[in-house]
């Protein structure tokens, strides 16, 4: 396996195009192992109390809708 050096001095050889490739599978790579991450969370009961605590607020009425949230910086 190459260096992290290496590789750095690998995509700096790279074209404008190729970098966007890689950047868009880099993220992609990212956002599987994210999705693996939560699965495995769920299944372990890692989530338990955050969902349970989410509901909580929901039935308290302790939560705003998102889009209020983000356009309201």
């Amino acid at each position: 396996m190459n260096s992290l050096l290496e590789i750095e001095a690998g995509i700096m050889q790279l074209s404008e195009g190729e970098i966007r490739d890689l950047s868009n599978w880099l993220q992609e790579y990212l956002n599987v192992a994210w999705d693996k991450q939560i699965q495995v969370d769920a299944k372990s009961g890692r989530l338990d109390q955050l969902i349970e605590r989410t509901k909580a607020d929901i039935e308290a009425n302790r939560v705003k809708p998102l889009d209020e949230i983000l356009n309201n910086p």
